[in-house]
């Protein structure tokens, strides 16, 4: 089993992301679209459910407004309060204020079925708070989706108030998979450790420089999509 230092360290490395991190631009993208989300509930004492909630990324950018806080996955954990599938959410309906949901509906064969579990154990009013890949390898034989703005607002159709973010252009999108590929299918292996800690860094500030000075809008080669919603 995982030791709570090792969970506690993949989960600050996700929300604070090194810039050696293949990952780095759209990570650091998604706090930014969650943070300005999350300003924006102006509740206190929330009750949060973190579904996939192994390593709790994101719960930190709650702190001081949680009352319960509550992890489930399908692998035991340090961190994990239940394991359960998400088909089948082990909880009454209407309790939660809101739900975390990142990187997890990829790994699901019917994600129709998650959200319709997660908007039932939401309270009236309650919020949804998810991310998904659009491109990105199959890292395993579990990898079954990739999603698009338009198939997101197709399964969220119960939802309220749906507002969608790309985690970065379609620039951002290139570098970013250039840079995991690079790691990921460098031979020999030795070689991607040492693109992670020289070429990586390099293009990953070089292609924040240019999205912050030319600002491109056009997202259809983005990484990863954020989504707000209401039940």
């Amino acid at each position: 089993m995982e030791t709570l230092h090792a969970v506690k360290h993949d989960g600050k490395e996700r929300l604070y992301p090194s810039l050696t991190n293949p990952n780095w631009l759209i990570l650091r993208r998604r706090r930014q679209i969650f943070q300005n989300w999350l300003v924006g509930l102006k509740d206190s004492n929330l009750c949060v459910l973190d579904l996939g909630g192994r390593i709790q990324p994101y719960r930190p950018l709650l702190e001081g407004r949680l009352g319960r806080y509550v992890a489930i996955d399908l692998r035991q954990g340090p961190l994990v309060d239940v394991v359960a599938r998400g088909e089948q959410i082990p909880f009454v309906s209407g309790q939660f204020d809101l739900v975390i949901c990142t990187q997890v509906l990829e790994y699901i064969p019917e994600p129709a079925v998650v959200l319709a579990e997660v908007r039932r154990v939401l309270k009236p009013g309650g919020r949804l708070l998810l991310s998904a890949p659009a491109v990105f390898p199959r890292d395993s034989d579990h990898d079954l989706w990739r999603f698009s703005p338009g198939s997101l607002r197709s399964l969220l159709r119960d939802f309220q108030d749906v507002e969608l973010r790309a985690e970065g252009s379609s620039f951002i999108g290139l570098v970013r998979t250039f840079n995991v590929c690079s790691v990921i299918f460098a031979k020999p292996a030795w070689l991607g450790r040492v693109l992670r800690f020289t070429l990586v860094p390099v293009l990953n500030v070089g292609a924040h420089a240019f999205e912050s000075l030319f600002l491109p809008s056009n997202d259809q080669f983005a990484a990863n999509f954020s989504v707000f919603a209401r039940k």
